[in-house]
């Protein structure tokens, strides 16, 4: 079966929401816009204090090529414009908005599109407008990763189906419940690219996705679904592309060098959404779940609404939880105050109960089995250690920069040790060190 060298098998937790539909919720709160929940520039406010908005209507226009719109989810008064906190426990300048309840809109058919007459750039500047990101966590603007130099050279747009990640269930229930704004959003980048085919990969632990995505690509000549092997992190970058192509990047690549678009299947939605109902991207799907959650789901849910209220809605926790994630196990990030807006990035939460978190850390006993499950082939104990010995130039030079940081090694390590956040913060300062 298609996959890749290396990966785990971590417990998948889906079930806890895996078979409830998805449940839209409305906030009863202020909302809040982060002027930066992207990757890029920050964008600049288009409005101020006492500013009436309207649902649809841009707040926040893109501060550069990599960045993105922001728009409001809600229509009311701009209360002021201020540093809030965020899922990753910062503070950032943030848009906070007063919701009237009215829900009001720009005209959001004058904002639909003929797809079919559309040119590959304005389809591009389309999802511009809309402030699309990628949805599956890394915010990485989608106008950004359309534009490429040379459409010609693409061969393939894949869809990120996979959902590795344990405890997820959104990008699941979108596949069942809605797949037909998938396949029409992927038929429209692929306009895009005229050589490419487009490719959907689901993990073989998802039949009724594959059986929905299957159902509703039968009329498309370029697009096919292909099932994958449920490992993590299968839904990785480098790694999707090796498991459909045999093709392999470094850290130093795009996939555009290797002929290859990644999409994620609910950025595909929100491509959808943009073109055919002239919506931008104000709302998206959260997983509340874990253990110590009373009822887990799968809510979609308005940009800027507080996280709490989605925990709330979920009756709360059944105990006091050991942590609090925001995003799943494996790459998210721990968080001590979930009153935070859900924002672009925010894809869920995850509470685990005290038995769930692992102990405390003991010395490295050289097994290596983090090198055998590592997908970016180094040796994370080595770099964990130079890392803890701030020798970034050992570091760089023992290929740390090709860490995904996707969390295998610190899954695996019998000794608990926090090799990912060693490693993933080494690279972040060699990283920076390298644009100076």
């Amino acid at each position: 079966m298609l996959s890749f060298r290396g990966g785990v098998h971590p417990r998948g937790g889906k079930k806890l929401s895996s078979d409830n539909k998805i449940v839209r919720l409305l906030p009863t709160k202020d909302l809040v816009y982060p002027l930066s929940q992207h990757i890029g520039a920050p964008a600049t406010a288009l409005v101020k204090k006492g500013d009436r908005v309207l649902q649809g209507q841009m707040i926040a226009k893109a501060g550069g090529f990599v960045s993105a719109n922001i728009h409001s989810s809600v229509s009311g008064t701009v209360k002021n414009i201020e540093s809030r906190l965020v899922a990753g426990q910062n503070k950032v300048l943030s848009i906070v908005i007063e919701n009237d309840g009215l829900y009001e809109s720009v005209d959001y058919e004058a904002l639909k599109k003929d797809v079919n007459s559309l040119s590959p750039k304005e389809i591009i500047d389309a999802v511009a407008e809309a402030g699309i990101v990628g949805l599956g966590g890394a915010t990485f603007p989608t106008h950004v990763k359309l534009s490429v130099k040379e459409p010609d050279s693409i061969d393939y747009v894949l869809v990120n189906g996979a959902e590795c990640e344990p405890y997820l269930n959104s990008d699941y229930r979108r596949m069942i419940e809605e797949p037909e704004t998938i396949v029409k959003g992927l038929d429209a980048v692929l306009r895009i690219f005229p050589k490419a085919k487009g490719i959907i990969a689901i993990e073989d632990n998802k039949p009724e996705a594959i059986k929905a995505m299957k159902a509703c690509v039968s009329g498309y000549d370029r697009i096919s679904v292909e099932t994958v092997k449920t490992k993590y992190p299968q839904g990785g970058e480098r790694f999707l592309i090796y498991a459909l192509t045999k093709r392999e990047i470094n850290s130093k690549m795009l996939p555009a060098d290797a002929g290859c678009v990644v999409q994620n299947v609910d950025t595909m939605h929100a491509v959808y959404d943009a073109l055919y109902n002239g919506r931008p991207l104000i709302e998206r799907l959260v997983t509340i779940t874990g253990e110590a959650v009373n009822k887990p789901q799968v809510y979609s849910v308005l940009l800027g609404t507080d996280l709490s209220e989605l925990v709330d809605a979920s009756e709360g926790f059944n105990c006091e939880p050991g942590k609090i994630i925001c995003g799943g196990p494996m790459m998210g990030i721990a968080m001590a105050d979930y009153h935070v807006p859900v924002a672009k990035g925010v894809s869920a939460l995850l509470a685990l109960k005290k038995d769930e978190v692992p102990e405390e850390e003991s010395a490295c006993i050289r097994c290596g089995r983090c090198a055998e499950v590592c997908p970016g082939h180094v040796q994370p104990f080595k770099l964990a250690e130079l890392a803890r010995k701030n020798m970034m130039d050992e570091f760089v030079q023992n290929n740390g920069l090709e860490c995904c940081e996707c969390g295998c090694c610190s899954y695996i390590c019998p000794a608990k040790r926090p090799l990912t956040h060693r490693i993933k913060t080494m690279r972040k300062t060699a990283l920076a060190a390298k644009k100076k």
